[in-house]
């Protein structure tokens, strides 16, 4: 499945999708105009209303090859800067955004982002410690948090205009989304790991996975990207920096207060505490789970199992290019995210934004070399 979508992100090379802006200008508008007239969430209505008129005028000016610039702004606009700042001039946001923030206060206070007994949906906090951080930083979380996914995809070369009014991007942008960063940083430290930088790619690396534990799957697709490319003595100096990052931002932690840490961490998301998570979208893990006897066992199955067979992919056919490194991990995250008894709709932003790496690296024609042979190091790799 893996060669089969690689295979299909490498022949979109040849397709001119500005033909088919306005198209998808539509059809963004009636999504976002169905979600503002199905939606109970008032911030998901303010965001459907603002964002769908947005969608209108830019699928209105697309139509001429002039004026399709000026209808990547407007959908930019509309689908993302005016509903932000209304949002956050009001003080509406999603439950996440109250809970990072939250969690960095009590980081602040008590030393951890945790509660240790958890007794509502508001008391869980099931991110990792590295969320907290911008729930310290001043002011709405969302600046920091959007500013984060924007800065890292820039930096990876993936800054387009249709990837930030899509949607599954732009509403979470606007409402409170803690995903967008950690697959911003995702898609930097894929890139970072293809062109042998392995100290960068295992900082930007080692620190999304201190956000959100969906990152960890990055860590080996990465590992095994250096090192078919760049030999084994590169990828120990990726190792060295990332496994640190990461486990010095969360063991300690999870050392002090290991009970409020599994609760929120763990038990809440896989669906396993007393409380339900609000992230109930119909996807195959929460129907499992809902309908059929022992579905919850079943859907972790599942997901272990799917989680086993991307491993083995690794080892038998490791990526060799960013490309294929984003197209695996576009695929198990996509698998996982479906397979989780607790899930969202939201979620599918990985596999959306990973995906379009592949393609954008594609556009760039990524080298397919795969050089085994020992490498200079840069002195950045050298210092770590």
């Amino acid at each position: 499945m893996a060669k089969r979508l690689e295979r299909y992100v490498r022949h979109l090379r040849y397709v001119r999708p500005e033909r088919y802006e306005r198209y998808a200008w539509a059809g963004w508008a009636v999504v976002a105009l169905g979600l503002a007239l199905a939606s109970d969430l008032g911030p998901h209505r303010v965001w459907g209303m603002v964002a769908g008129a947005g969608y209108v005028i830019a699928a209105a000016l697309a139509c001429g090859a002039r004026s399709r610039p000026a209808a990547r702004v407007i959908a930019v606009a509309g689908a993302v800067v005016v509903p932000l700042v209304s949002l956050v001039t009001a003080g509406l946001g999603q439950l996440e955004i109250t809970v990072v923030e939250w969690s960095g206060q009590l980081l602040l206070t008590t030393g951890s982002p945790y509660v240790a007994d958890p007794t509502a949906v508001a008391d869980f906090n099931p991110y990792l410690p590295g969320t907290a951080l911008f729930g310290v930083l001043p002011g709405d979380a969302r600046w920091w948090l959007g500013g984060a996914f924007v800065a890292a995809l820039t930096a990876a070369g993936l800054n387009r205009a249709w990837l930030l009014a899509c949607p599954l991007v732009a509403l979470p942008l606007a409402v409170g989304g803690i995903d967008l960063p950690v697959v911003g940083l995702m898609c930097l430290g894929v890139v970072f790991a293809e062109r042998g930088q392995s100290g960068r790619a295992g900082l930007v690396l080692g620190a999304a996975a201190a956000l959100k534990w969906t990152a960890w799957p990055a860590l080996p697709v990465a590992l095994a990207l250096i090192a078919v490319r760049r030999g084994g003595r590169t990828a120990l100096r990726y190792a060295v920096a990332a496994l640190p990052t990461a486990t010095v931002a969360v063991l300690p932690f999870a050392l002090a207060g290991p009970a409020g840490f599994y609760r929120s961490v763990i038990a809440f998301p896989l669906g396993l505490t007393d409380i339900a998570s609000p992230a109930a979208s119909p996807l195959p893990g929460l129907l499992l789970a809902t309908y059929v006897p022992g579905g919850k066992v079943i859907a972790l199955a599942l997901l272990a199992v799917s989680a086993l067979l991307i491993a083995v992919s690794l080892m038998v056919r490791p990526p060799v290019t960013a490309r294929a490194a984003a197209v695996r991990l576009a695929l198990g995250l996509g698998l996982a995210m479906a397979l989780m008894p607790s899930t969202r709709f939201g979620y599918l932003v990985y596999p959306l934004t990973l995906g379009a790496l592949a393609y954008r690296m594609q556009q760039r024609g990524s080298t397919t070399a795969t050089p085994v042979t020992p490498v200079t190091p840069s002195k950045e790799e050298a210092a770590v």
